[in-house]
C-alpha cells in the first residue's frame, strides 16, 4: 500500500514540475512578436518623420532663417519664393529699409523660403533654391545669397538656375567650406518641405507675405515703415 501511495505521489510531483504547455509558448511568442512588431512601427515611424523634417541648417530655425539681433523689439516674417517674380520686385523695393531695419536694431527679418512654386519649373527649382539657401544659412552669408538669387532669378516654367550657377552665387556671396557639397546633396531640401508645410498650416497661401509682429501688411515699403513704426 505504501508503494502504491508513493507512486501516486512521484507522478503528480512530475506533473507539477511539467513546464508550460506547447499551446502557452505559442501565446507568449505571437504577444512578443506583435510588441515587437509594434515597437519597430513606432520606431520606424518617428525616424521617417525626423527624416522627413530634415536637418536644420546652422544659423536657421525650423520655419525659416532669422537675420538680426534676437532681441529686436519687432519681428518681420516675410515668405518668399525664389522663383517668384513679385518677391524680387519686394526685394528690390523693400530690401533697403529692411536691410536698415535689421542694422538699427530696429526689427529681426525671419525669411520663410517656401517652395509654393515647384509645379512652374522642370526641375523643381523653388525647392532647390531654397534648400541651398539654407547652404548659405549654415556657411553664413544667406543675406547675401538671397540678394544674389534674385538679382540672377530664372524666369517661371523654365529649368531654373542650374546646380552649378547656385554653387557659384554662393561663393560669390563668399561661402566656403562645404557648400558645394551642401547644394549637390540638396542636403535641406526635407527643411524646405517642412518649412513650406508650416507656412501653409499657419494660412500663407501667397508670396511674398509679409508680416510685422504676427500682423499681415500689405506689400509696400509705406506699409512696412508704417507698420514698424507703429509697434514703437
Amino acid at each position: 500500500m505504501m508503494s502504491k501511495k508513493t507512486g501516486r505521489g512521484s507522478r503528480s510531483l512530475v506533473t507539477a514540475r511539467q513546464g508550460p504547455s506547447v499551446l502557452m509558448i505559442v501565446g507568449i511568442v505571437v504577444v512578443l512578436l506583435f510588441a515587437g512588431a509594434v515597437g519597430f512601427g513606432v520606431y520606424r515611424a518617428q525616424h521617417q518623420s525626423a527624416a522627413a523634417a530634415g536637418a536644420v541648417p546652422t544659423n536657421a530655425i525650423a520655419t525659416g532663417v532669422p537675420v538680426g539681433q534676437a532681441s529686436a523689439p519687432n519681428t518681420v516674417d516675410i515668405y518668399l519664393d525664389f522663383q517668384c517674380p513679385v518677391c524680387r520686385e519686394y526685394e528690390q523695393q523693400s530690401g533697403a529699409t529692411l536691410d536698415g531695419l535689421i542694422s538699427s536694431g530696429t526689427a529681426k527679418v525671419v525669411y520663410h523660403p517656401v517652395a509654393f512654386l515647384d509645379r512652374y519649373s522642370s526641375t523643381q527649382y523653388s525647392t532647390r533654391s531654397s534648400a541651398a539657401a539654407g547652404c548659405a544659412a549654415q556657411a553664413g552669408v544667406f543675406p547675401q545669397y538671397v540678394k544674389l538669387l534674385y538679382a540672377n532669378q530664372p524666369p517661371e516654367n523654365g529649368n531654373g538656375l542650374p546646380e552649378s550657377q547656385l554653387i557659384s552665387l554662393g561663393q560669390q556671396a563668399g561661402a566656403g567650406g562645404n557648400f558645394a557639397a551642401c547644394v549637390s546633396a540638396n542636403t535641406f531640401a526635407g527643411w524646405t518641405a517642412a518649412l513650406t508645410d508650416a507656412a501653409s498650416k499657419a494660412g500663407v497661401d501667397a508670396t511674398p507675405t509679409v508680416q510685422v509682429n504676427g500682423k499681415p501688411i500689405d506689400n509696400s515699403d509705406a506699409a512696412l515703415r508704417q507698420a514698424v513704426q507703429a509697434a514703437k
